[in-house]
């Protein structure tokens, strides 16, 4: 008989959660205007808004952290991590910054000016935001089957080569300072890109000398549905199918928060020394010295740990399982999700599951406010609210993908926890047709309105 699967680890401290009435929720949600991310934590039983920077620490993190240097400059918990970066992912020259944000920042102060054309697959908000936020093109250039949840696609991350190099083709080089490429691609379901279509991308790009970096929050998920996935990676180890990657860029940016398991913490890796001291000056403006940028001695030492556990096969096979096993529980009730399943997160097609709530009244976060309602579950919108306005038109745009998402943190429930995920939504289907109005916009910011926006109920 075969063993069952079993976690790779074992609980040394748990956190006490409570569930609330569904009168409760009702008034919190209202006070919170409609926006999820407005609510305490003590209002949430179960916590799936993000899987950044949730996730439970290992006991060897929390030794690390006991060792860390806070000396200002050249603390040995600097040259830690780098050396843990150079043997994982191979770059020679790194800065540490805060969070990801905060790496896009600096890179993008760095290199991108107003009237540039940045080409990626489906570049997440806070990447998008930046891009904007200096007058510059964010331009999709993912698979049209990232686009239909129907469609079993096993790398919907990929970039569609025809219309990367349409984009390289129409705009001078010298307005392309990069390309985007997100491992795994979030926006699109949390799914990943093949080995082959990183490599192609890598050999378009060198063709018209535009430098390829990857957002590489979740590129130890990438890597492991590359080994599961690709022809000829079975056999290979996380860490070598991760150097193959990360071979074919020229840098790249990380929010530490997902793969390398800590609550804080992020970086730049370059190739070239040349660029790494361009954006010295920007790490010491915005995050802080180029040997600490941002973080604690201490929260250097877990995020070197991090990238040594995020990179183990047994602690990824268990992570993206819980994450499979939520969407087979939740095809089993016949609920519309993204196939096939992604790495870190289900997301639910709001418009499928909800297709008379029309979409100026935001599907998606109408359908995450009644899964809070009916079970004190937190998701988010992956859809027009994240979208923001058109910064030319000040229109609000509409992607072809309005979802939920249930963003798993690395570590932290058990499978029970998703079995109620899974009847709370499963619940909400049941009652989908009497479901008859969404959410409108009262107030917003003007760029990545959705974390602070406040709406009213239809």
């Amino acid at each position: 008989m075969e063993l069952p699967f079993a976690e790779p680890y074992k609980m040394k401290m748990v956190e006490s959660i409570r569930k609330s009435s569904r009168k409760e929720r009702e008034e919190w949600i209202k006070t919170a205007r409609y926006n999820l991310f407005n609510l305490k934590s003590e209002q949430v039983f179960i916590d799936l808004i993000t899987d950044s920077g949730t996730g439970a620490m290992s006991d060897k993190q929390w030794s690390e952290m006991m060792l860390g240097d806070e000396s200002y400059a050249g603390a040995s918990s600097y040259y830690k991590l780098k050396n843990a970066i150079k043997e994982i992912l191979g770059f020679d020259y790194f800065l540490p910054t805060h969070q990801g944000r905060a790496a896009e920042n600096v890179l993008f102060s760095t290199m991108i000016e107003a009237g540039d054309i940045v080409p990626g697959n489906s570049h997440f908000d806070t990447t998008k935001g930046h891009i904007e936020f200096r007058n510059a093109t964010a331009v999709d250039c993912t698979i049209s089957e990232a686009f239909d949840t129907t469609v079993e696609h096993p790398f919907k991350g990929n970039i569609d080569l025809e219309k990367l190099e349409y984009v390289l083709k129409s705009h001078p080089v010298e307005r392309i300072p990069l390309i985007i490429v997100t491992v795994t691609c979030n926006s699109s379901g949390g799914q990943p890109v093949s080995m082959q279509n990183l490599r192609e991308v890598y050999s378009l790009a060198k063709k018209y000398v535009v430098p390829v970096f990857f957002d590489s929050a979740r590129f130890a998920e990438n890597a492991y549905f590359i080994k599961m996935r690709e022809p000829g990676y079975a056999t290979k180890s996380i860490r070598e199918i991760v150097a193959e990657m990360f071979s074919y860029s020229d840098g790249m940016t990380m929010s530490s928060k997902k793969d390398a398991i800590v609550n804080m913490g992020g970086f730049i890796g370059f190739r070239e020394e040349t660029l790494w001291k361009k954006a010295q000056t920007f790490n010491i403006m915005f995050e802080g010295f180029i040997t600490y940028g941002g973080m604690s001695g201490r929260d250097m030492n877990a995020l070197a740990q991090g990238l040594y556990e995020g990179t183990e096969f047994d602690y990824l096979d268990s992570r993206i399982k819980q994450v499979a096993y939520l969407g087979q529980q939740l095809r089993s009730y016949d609920i519309p999700v993204q196939m096939p399943f992604g790495g870190h997160a289900i997301f639910v097609d709001a418009k499928r599951f909800l297709p008379k709530i029309p979409k100026e009244q935001f599907p998606a976060q109408t359908l995450a406010v009644e899964l809070y309602l009916e079970g004190g579950v937190r998701g988010v919108e992956i859809g027009a609210l994240l979208a923001d306005r058109d910064p030319v038109t000040r229109e609000n745009r509409y992607p072809k993908l309005e979802l939920l998402r249930l963003a798993i943190p690395r570590r932290v429930y058990t499978n029970n926890h998703m079995n109620y995920v899974a009847v709370a939504l499963g619940n909400v289907y049941e009652r989908r047709n009497k479901i008859h109005g969404g959410v409108k916009i009262i107030n917003e910011a003007p760029i990545m309105r959705h974390f602070t926006i406040e709406l009213e109920r239809i």
